[in-house]
């Protein structure tokens, strides 16, 4: 029998400048990312060992590498480049949801945020 399991980092904030317009790129505005990472691990859970898992601190760091680096005019393409990097940082993610959400979107109304979630499966 198989184990799975899954690991969510949940709301975690970035300063960035993604988007379309040069006024995004010039104030940059908060970004907010949702990881569910679904598990594999490689040993038994019962082994207590870290090196089995997705060691979530990692994670955190590598989700904000990439939030915080390279602009991208796309949170679409910063989900998928995220759930990308997370899947092949850690062999034992089989499925990875990234959420990323952008409060301060140039749309011509009134909204709390906008938001995309990309699915990549392994």
């Amino acid at each position: 029998m198989t184990t799975t399991y899954t690991i969510t980092l949940k709301n975690c904030a970035f300063f960035a400048r993604h988007g379309l317009h040069d006024a995004e790129e010039f104030l940059g505005q908060r970004f907010f990312v949702d990881a569910e990472l679904e598990v594999k691990p490689l040993r038994p859970l019962s082994d207590d060992a870290i090196e089995s898992t997705v060691d979530y601190g990692v994670a955190f760091q590598e989700i904000e590498k990439i939030v915080t680096g390279q602009r991208r005019y796309l949170i679409e393409a910063l989900a998928q480049e995220i759930a990308t990097v997370l899947c092949a940082r850690f062999p034992q993610i089989s499925r990875a949801r990234i959420t990323v959400r952008k409060p301060n979107a140039p749309v011509p109304g009134v909204l709390d945020h906008v938001q995309v979630t990309v699915d990549h499966a392994v």
